[in-house]
């Protein structure tokens, strides 16, 4: 999701959520204080979504990584095996 993507929605969330709760407690106090625990709640929540997804994608690619080096050492015994025949023909 890109960066501008996000914050429109962020401040369309924090604006639907301050109306409303400014409805509900008529108070501008309480208003504030409650839509700023809500927009640092909601970058909690986007900082965390970033971390699992970077921390996906490296165990991801750790274990093609893994799988490549296993083929590479197959393929080198493979050709090892095959030099070996040849050398004694």
């Amino acid at each position: 999701m890109s960066f501008l993507l996000f914050l429109r929605g962020f401040i369309i969330v924090l604006l639907a959520f301050a109306i409303s709760t400014y409805l509900l407690t008529a108070s501008l106090w309480s208003t504030f204080v409650q839509t700023a625990i809500c927009g640092i709640l909601i970058q909690i929540g986007y900082f965390v979504a970033v971390v699992l997804m970077v921390w996906r994608s490296v165990s991801k690619e750790s274990v093609i990584e893994k799988a490549d080096i296993q083929r590479d050492e197959s393929e080198r015994e493979q050709l090892r095996s095959h030099l070996a025949h040849k050398a004694d023909q």
